[in-house]
């Protein structure tokens, strides 16, 4: 499941919900991310994440399609936020569960990997200095890359 929205998640009703009262599920693993005052952007004072509507929810969607072929997963949950966020907020939620820990770690790696390199959002930063579009990182290709299926 994916959701785009606005507002601020809560991880472990997140959780909850995609467990339910199953018993089968021997390995959950989250992954939170969060909006960081970095070296990239000293002085951060908020984040404004863009995105298209539609296109954005699609995306996502394949993405996560692409980890249940390739892993045993008994459930999974993406969840991106949009707008302006601050330093210290929540920007990124992702949930895998399995009967067993190796899909599951694997499948929330390879996840994030692709969402940083594929999901379509663009980031504004403001600092002190003014707003800057954010660049696409070479080390998160370089992650991503990890993945290609030969």
């Amino acid at each position: 499941m994916i959701r785009v929205q606005r507002e601020d998640f809560d991880i472990a009703a997140e959780m909850k919900a995609l467990t339910g009262a199953r018993t089968d599920i021997g390995a959950l693993v989250t992954f939170t991310g969060l909006v960081r005052d970095d070296s990239s952007a000293p002085g951060l004072k908020a984040m404004t994440l863009e995105h298209y509507p539609g296109m954005t929810e699609k995306k996502l969607s394949e993405i996560e399609d692409e980890a249940n072929r390739r892993w045993d997963l008994t459930g999974s949950l993406v969840v991106h936020r949009y707008g302006r966020l601050e330093p210290g907020e929540q920007i990124v939620l992702v949930i895998t569960a399995s009967s067993h820990r190796g899909d599951a770690f694997e499948a929330a790696s390879f996840l994030m990997d692709w969402l940083k390199t594929e999901a379509p959002f663009w980031k504004l930063e403001k600092t002190g200095d003014g707003e800057t579009w954010v660049d696409a990182k070479v080390e998160d290709e370089d992650a991503k890359d990890r993945w290609q299926k030969e």
